[in-house]
């Protein structure tokens, strides 16, 4: 690999990871029914909307989820793989193999996000627990709703709750998975964002 194909490569994987951050980020800000009001939620939308708007004609949103953010996402790492693929003189990845390890790469993208969220939520309780900055009070709205199922099942503790920890498990359980799922469709690490 030439210093030139390397740079390419990085800069593909970092600004085309970006951008499917902030896509994913838009689909599970529809899924919670976040505040769009929000100044990041503003920006994550306006950023998206050029680039989804056509596919979200084609592929309305049912209830609360977001379709079109979701193929608009698999598309994205579909994009990164074939431009890594070329810039790295590989050739042409077969579209569905492509496609399903760009599909495991959004599942992995979608874990990290709630990894480092949970962890940032944690983190904040101790740090700043009454804070209304909006990127905490977006966290708190994608993360809240997915640990709620496990406050059912392990109450806090009066000024302690457990239940971060048992979602962290849940979390790193189907990271095992994911990963699995990846060796099986032996999916190189280096080409697929968020694996």
């Amino acid at each position: 690999m030439t210093t030139m194909s390397a740079v390419s490569t990085y800069l593909v994987q970092t600004l085309g990871g970006f951008f499917l951050t902030l896509v994913i980020l838009r689909f599970l800000l529809q899924l919670v029914k976040a505040d769009f009001y929000n100044p990041i939620s503003l920006f994550i939308v306006n950023t998206t909307q050029l680039v989804s708007s056509p596919i979200r004609a084609l592929l309305p949103p049912f209830r609360s989820f977001d379709v079109a953010s979701l193929v608009l996402a698999i598309f994205i790492q579909w994009m990164i793989i074939q431009l890594t693929y070329t810039i790295n003189n590989l050739g042409v990845v077969n579209f569905f193999i492509a496609i399903s390890w760009g599909f495991v790469g959004v599942l992995s993208v979608i874990l990290n996000i709630y990894m480092y969220g949970l962890l940032a939520t944690i983190i904040i309780s101790w740090i700043a627990p009454q804070s209304q900055h909006p990127a905490i009070t977006l966290i708190n709205q994608i993360i809240y709703p997915a640990m709620e199922p496990f406050r059912k099942i392990i109450p806090s503790l009066g000024m302690i709750d457990l239940s971060p920890m048992l979602f962290f498990i849940v979390l790193n359980v189907i990271d095992y998975f994911i990963y699995g799922i990846a060796t099986e469709l032996m999916l190189p690490s280096h080409i697929v964002v968020g694996i």
